[in-house]
């Protein structure tokens, strides 16, 4: 069945659908267009975001829900592989590594960005890694957290402004390569 404008403004929804999650156009965040050169994404107004290009969603109270910008995981390449090495209610702090992920183009560990507890990983991510990279903002998050985000962790624009530079400063040297 098609979803037109027309639909969704008579109050019908889409829905896309992992594992137990459910989440409709009606729920999905707000969203900050962004493009720089030919990376385009739509970053969620009400996130928290890292210098390290991670994503804190509230989740309720003092839980945090964790995940890789689309910068990331672009940089990553398609997503093949992750784990994280931490029990549900360990102690964690910010900067921590808590395991690693594993893309086409490179292998990274995976931060902490939350003072507290680790709460728990994904439950469905192992078997649909690739949710990372087509739906980083939502469906593809990695883990959650209980405590405080990260003092470095910035709202939209200063991380607009983040993401700015760095694109910057990667078109500059595959400028003085070529």
């Amino acid at each position: 069945m098609k979803w037109g404008r027309n639909a969704l403004a008579k109050g019908r929804t889409r829905s896309v659908s992992l594992g137990l999650e459910r989440m409709t156009d009606a729920t999905k965040p707000k969203t900050l267009h962004y493009k720089r050169s030919h990376f385009v994404t739509q970053l969620p107004l009400d996130y928290l975001y890292s210098p390290s290009h991670f994503w804190l969603a509230r989740q309720g109270g003092d839980v945090w829900r964790v995940g890789l910008t689309k910068f990331a995981s672009r940089m990553l390449g398609d997503l093949v592989d992750y784990k994280l090495d931490l029990e549900p209610g360990a102690e964690v702090s910010t900067g921590q590594i808590m395991g690693w992920v594993e893309g086409f183009k490179a292998i990274s560990d995976l931060y902490c960005v939350v003072d507290g507890k680790f709460v728990g990983g994904h439950p469905d991510l192992k078997q649909r890694i690739a949710v990372v990279n087509k739906d980083p903002y939502g469906l593809g998050w990695i883990y959650e957290g209980r405590g405080r985000p990260d003092v470095k962790c910035m709202e939209v624009q200063a991380y607009r402004e983040l993401l700015d530079r760095t694109i910057d400063r990667i078109l500059e040297k595959q400028k003085g390569e070529a």
